[in-house]
């Protein structure tokens, strides 16, 4: 690798840190080409752990940090004195290559700031896709960031390179876009998650008729959100995660806590500390959302906006609906099992399952290793209550804050 293409590659891919929304993607694309590398496997391309233990990586980097935008919020900015540089597609196509060959990743993710004008950008996109599963027959997994206000036949041929693509919302609202990205528009970037979405369900029907028919993004489509850059509350940020799943079948909605970098009256001070714990819990929530039936608006009301940073969601929503507990865990429904905090799919599945053969006693839950360090104080089995204390929301929590401060002092007791 000569000095050059190595300077872009540390420019690249330390300006790409601020771009979280990419994941495992749950693709299996096989690799069924004489002389053709690569295969996306299910167990997900990222930086994480697959079922098998295995640490799985990708290379992520931007095509180019050289932005014509001028996002308050954006350390790529046009008016920001940052050094500049552009991949060809060529140069992400070999890269990702000699990577993969070196066994460094199995993937890439490729995202950019937006060069001459998005169409310009898009098409060095579909070019770079185009060059790695055509001329390097390279068919890992690829997930990439869309251009809002690029042309919908780039977005769409690309679409049908890629395993994953992403639209970045960055802002919840119009009015937030209007102070911090006064250049972009709401519309241009909710057409392209759109367009996206109506092909991933035309092909899922052609493909039901025709099994040659070509699959377009098949690990769906995500987008990222900025967290405390501006005012906006967690209920407005999560009333807009919910309508991007029911509109458009989002697959993952991102948080990320802005980390203050750049001096704006528009902006936290740079001092400000990011708010991570506050991310923390929009996962949490999110989490609820997508696998607990809950909905954005259960989890607020109209004075507490914002969610509470020391118990969960799921907690808290309990303690707002205490006259709905305790739920008798050998009559509940599966979905009320879920709504009980500690209790996950797994236990919940479980108990369905186990009390089919016989009722269940307290004892048989603590062997089915069912966590009832919190859920005890929300269920009665075979009507007795095992919370060692009233079941009243200031009450449990004392008793929670009680035994979380036993447990930082037995941490502390085994470091001495």
């Amino acid at each position: 690798m000569n000095d050059e293409l190595l300077e872009k590659l540390k420019i690249l891919s330390d300006a790409a840190k601020y771009d979280v929304s990419c994941v495992s993607s749950g693709v299996e694309r096989k690799n069924n080409t004489v002389g053709g590398i690569g295969n996306a496997a299910a167990s997900g391309i990222c930086h994480t752990w697959s079922a098998d233990g295995r640490c799985i990586s990708l290379l992520k980097i931007l095509l180019t940090n050289d932005c014509i935008y001028d996002c308050h919020y954006c350390s790529n900015r046009v008016t920001n004195n940052v050094k500049r540089a552009t991949f060809t597609p060529e140069e992400v196509a070999e890269l990702t290559i000699q990577f993969y060959r070196r066994n460094y990743i199995e993937g890439l993710f490729l995202s950019s700031a937006v060069v001459k004008n998005p169409d310009y950008t898009m098409e060095n996109i579909y070019k770079t896709l185009e060059l790695l599963r055509n001329k390097y027959n390279f068919w890992g997994y690829i997930h990439v960031k869309v251009i809002p206000g690029a042309d919908p036949l780039l977005i769409q041929k690309t679409g049908m390179l890629a395993d994953r693509m992403s639209v970045n919302i960055e802002l919840p609202t119009k009015e937030s876009l209007k102070i911090l990205a006064p250049q972009k528009k709401i519309e241009n970037i909710i057409l392209p998650m759109s367009q996206i979405n109506n092909e991933i369900t035309r092909t899922i029907e052609d493909k039901k008729s025709f099994k040659s028919t070509p699959r377009f993004v098949p690990g769906g489509q995500s987008t990222q959100m900025i967290v405390g850059a501006t005012a906006d509350s967690d209920k407005t940020i999560l009333n807009v995660s919910q309508n991007l799943y029911d509109r458009f079948n989002m697959k993952r909605v991102f948080f990320s806590a802005y980390i203050p970098v750049i001096s704006s009256p528009n902006l936290p001070a740079v001092s400000t500390v990011p708010p991570l714990k506050r991310e923390h819990r929009l996962y949490q929530a999110d989490w609820l959302m997508r696998f607990y039936y809950f909905k954005s608006e259960e989890l607020f009301t109209e004075i507490d906006r914002n969610l509470d940073l020391e118990f969960d969601p799921k907690i808290m929503y309990a303690f707002r609906n205490i006259d709905k507990f305790p739920i008798e865990i050998n009559k509940a429904s599966y979905e009320e099992l879920l709504r009980v905090p500690g209790l996950g799919v797994t236990s919940a599945k479980r108990i369905i399952k186990e009390r089919k053969n016989a009722e269940l006693s307290y004892d048989s839950l603590r062997k089915m290793k069912t966590v009832l360090k919190r859920a005890q104080y929300f269920i009665t089995v075979k009507g007795k209550y095992y919370g060692n204390t009233k079941l009243e929301p200031e009450a449990i929590k004392n008793e929670l804050r009680f035994k979380e401060i036993q447990k930082q002092m037995s941490i502390f007791d085994y470091m001495q």
